[in-house]
């Protein structure tokens, strides 16, 4: 398929779910069109059903094949474009980066509402309830075992850059935006390793760049 993967996104600054393909697909080098729809404008509410039948970023679109889920578009890449080394080659350790990947799509309710992913905020949260707490622990808990048992290889939770990390992106620019303390080892150490990736860096320019402001949580894409 000689087509370039179109990829449908949502503001940089703060769509958490379009960070985790675009983050795949760039990282990678494969080269891909971006279709950026601004959260929560007319535009926005005129547009994105004709990409994606939930109403929501992201979504991709590669010849006759279209996908509308994060986790979806980043399988689909390392399919087409990665001959499936977006995930580690050993099987265990790919079978812990898909349950991870998958704990991060469905899970952590609690420090998405609290935190929502805002790259231009870089102050502390004035306060975590219990709940929050607990999400932030069992991320660091899962971030130290990945590293632990499969990392050796590489900064990242499974040595070389995955679509685990890919997935988690986001949490560690939560973790930075919002003060979360971090060990000055593991956890540190794995988010500093996320945000000095040249992908991220363009990221991260191209969102502070943007003008627009929504009162944004992850309740919207």
């Amino acid at each position: 398929m000689e087509t370039r993967p179109l990829l449908v996104i949502g503001n940089k600054n703060y769509s958490s779910w379009s960070l985790r393909p675009w983050l795949l697909l760039r990282h990678h080098g494969i080269p891909f069109d971006e279709h950026r729809l601004p959260l929560d404008t007319p535009r926005f509410a005129a547009e994105i059903a004709q990409w994606s039948p939930t109403r929501r970023v992201p979504a991709l679109r590669h010849g006759e094949v279209a996908i509308w889920d994060s986790l979806a578009i980043c399988e689909y890449v390392s399919d087409v474009f990665l001959s499936g080394a977006g995930w580690p080659a050993d099987v265990a350790a790919r079978a812990l980066a898909r349950a991870a990947s998958a704990e991060m799509h469905s899970g952590f309710a609690a420090l998405r509402t609290a935190m929502p992913m805002n790259t231009r905020r870089h102050r502390p949260h004035p306060g975590l309830g219990a709940d929050v707490l607990r999400d932030v622990e069992r991320v660091l808990s899962l971030w130290a075992d990945c590293r632990a048992r499969f990392g050796g290889g590489g900064d990242f939770l499974f040595g070389g850059f995955s679509i685990a990390d890919a997935m988690y992106a986001p949490v560690a620019l939560r973790f930075a935006s919002y003060g979360v303390e971090l060990d000055a080892g593991g956890g540190r150490a794995y988010v500093d390793a996320l945000l000095g990736l040249d992908a991220m860096r363009e990221w991260l320019r191209d969102a502070a760049a943007e003008t627009e402001s929504v009162a944004a949580t992850d309740a919207v894409p």
